[in-house]
């Protein structure tokens, strides 16, 4: 038996889990995430983290087969990050310096994308060889398994399905440069927007009045109370979502969409409200995407990054 790291880095805390190549999580721990002086610290803390681990556990080298982990920002295939603005890196190779640190064989991969590896391996997309994986968080993010193999792109931006171009008339820029993005109607912060325009155009009673701060559970959980307006806002909200997963899908042609992030948390609604928009938009060929929601959780970036290393070093079948 084999065994290895799979680490999820963000721009607060460091996931780091311990896994046997059979997809088993065996143990999991959080460090920060420091910042400071362009992030020089990151790595090394990482490294000094897994070393205390390895020590304490009296874990061999030689029953390691290597680390993987998940980057807040584009890699390539050989392991390039091309600038993670929120950790203050610029373009280096961290396999490289990763590896340097810890003697072991690192494979990176974009955060996303390795969640969506982890979803695809052991969440909600198990069992398929297909998958589209959207997360709906304070952006739209996502990743695509096409015949098993995550789709990483020429320069590490494969599937950046958030930053796909829903309205052409939207004069309000998006965090990327662009306007009119589906992460400006399709995040958690995009259906508060959608919400906030609606109530302002909108005068008919609703709940969503009295509240100061609106959030994305409450226009759900109103819509839930047959609130009239957050109905409304609902319904524009699943529209775009269908036009958007309909356009993907007749692209990737996947046996499943798996969603993901905080939106999602609002479970079947969230899904039967989509389906229908969805069968307007999306190819006939590929109407019959079976939809599921996330399983892993915070996890699935953990999950997936080992599963990067499993693919990479682990021991290959004849």
């Amino acid at each position: 038996m084999k065994y290895g790291f799979g680490v999820d880095l963000g721009g607060t805390t460091v996931k780091i889990a311990y896994f046997a190549e059979t997809g088993a999580m065996l143990d999991k721990w959080e460090i920060p995430t420091v910042t400071e002086d362009g992030g020089d610290r990151i790595l090394p803390d990482i490294a000094a983290s897994i070393r205390k681990y390895r020590e304490d556990n009296s874990i061999a080298d030689e029953s390691l087969l290597g680390i993987g982990i998940g980057v807040p920002g584009p890699v390539n295939g050989r392991g390039v990050v091309n600038k993670c603005v929120n950790l203050g890196w610029g373009v280096f190779n961290i396999q490289d310096v990763l590896s340097g640190l810890t003697c072991l064989p690192v494979k990176a991969g974009n955060d996303a994308n390795v969640a969506a590896l982890g979803e695809f391996w052991m969440g909600g997309g198990m069992g398929s060889e297909n998958m589209v994986f959207v997360t709906l968080g304070t952006g739209v993010g996502g990743g695509i398994v096409v015949d098993g193999k995550l789709l990483h792109g020429a320069h590490g931006s494969g599937a950046e399905i958030g930053h796909l171009v829903l309205n052409r008339d939207e004069t309000a820029v998006c965090g990327c440069g662009k306007r009119g993005c589906v992460e400006q109607y399709c995040s958690a912060t995009g259906i508060v927007r959608l919400a906030k325009l609606r109530l302002s155009k909108d005068d008919a009673p609703s709940v969503l009045r009295s509240l100061e701060d609106i959030t994305c559970k409450d226009i759900f959980d109103a819509g839930k109370a047959q609130d009239a307006v957050a109905l409304k806002i609902l319904d524009q909200y699943y529209a775009y979502m269908g036009e958007f997963l309909g356009d993907v899908c007749s692209t990737v042609d996947p046996e499943v969409v798996v969603l993901g992030g905080g939106v999602s948390k609002a479970g079947n609604m969230l899904l039967e409200g989509i389906k229908p928009y969805f069968q307007k938009y999306v190819f006939h060929a590929a109407s019959t995407v079976r939809f599921a929601l996330a399983s892993l959780g915070n996890d699935a970036g953990a999950y997936g990054a080992f599963k990067l290393a499993l693919d990479a070093f682990g021991t290959k079948d004849d």
